[in-house]
C-alpha cells in the first residue's frame, strides 16, 4: 500500500492511497477514521477521478459521520465505566 496523494483539508486528514487495483481513500479526524475503497476499473481518469469524487457534499456526510461515531464510542466508554 503506498500512498498517492495527500488532500488539504481544515477538519480532516485525507489521504489516498493505491493497493491490489483499488484506490483507497482514508479520512482520519483525531482517534476515528473512515476508509472508503474503490476499483480503479471503476474510474475512468484514475486518481483524477477520486478528486472528484470528494465534493462537499461528500464531506459533510463524513463530518456527520465521525459526529455520530464519537457519540457511539462515547456512549461505549461510559458503559464501561
Amino acid at each position: 500500500m503506498r500512498i498517492i496523494a495527500e488532500i488539504p483539508h481544515p477538519d480532516f486528514k485525507v489521504s489516498i492511497l493505491n493497493m491490489n487495483r483499488k484506490f483507497i481513500i482514508k479520512i482520519e479526524q483525531g482517534a476515528l477514521e473512515q476508509t472508503y475503497k474503490v476499483s480503479e476499473m471503476d474510474l475512468m481518469d484514475g486518481v483524477n477521478s477520486v478528486f472528484e469524487l470528494l465534493d462537499e457534499a461528500f464531506y459533510q456526510t463524513v463530518a456527520t459521520r465521525f459526529t455520530e461515531m464519537r457519540k457511539d464510542w462515547k456512549e461505549t466508554y461510559q458503559r464501561y465505566n
